[in-house]
């Protein structure tokens, strides 16, 4: 069976500039406290936390969507990578966030659901509300 995590989460910015942080190396960095590598390339490298997560942009479709394969150093060699979506939304005068993680290993999935929420939502909350 294919393990899906699927999570939303609402942000206090408009969904085009969750988008463009999420693209931009230094504003991602920023929001997670480590160096990131992305680009908007098919094929581009993506590396976070550095190189704790790694993989290659397969879609970026401005301003809603990005499609990457993903990994984290806690997969076995043997181990596909998995396919992370990432859908930009607007949610008011907000921006929300929908995702969908497909084929995490069972070894990482339960280190994956809690650090999307631990490295990602709650450092990029902390992080828009000391820009305003």
């Amino acid at each position: 069976m294919r393990n899906v995590i699927q999570q939303s989460v609402v942000l206090p910015a408009p969904a085009d500039q969750l988008v463009e942080m999420y693209l931009d190396p230094a504003r991602h960095g920023a929001i997670t406290g480590a160096p990131v590598t992305i680009g908007e390339e098919r094929g581009a490298s993506f590396e976070a936390f550095g190189g704790q997560l790694s993989g290659t942009m397969l879609s970026v479709a401005r301003p809603r969507l990005v499609v990457q394969s993903w990994r984290s150093v806690n997969f076995r060699d043997d181990d596909p990578d998995s396919t992370l979506i990432l859908t930009f939304a607007p949610e008011g005068g907000e921006g929300r966030i929908d995702l969908v993680h497909v084929d995490v290993p069972d070894h990482d999935y339960n280190d994956v659901v809690e650090g999307w929420n631990k490295y990602y939502w709650e450092p990029w909350r902390k992080y828009l509300n000391a820009q305003s």
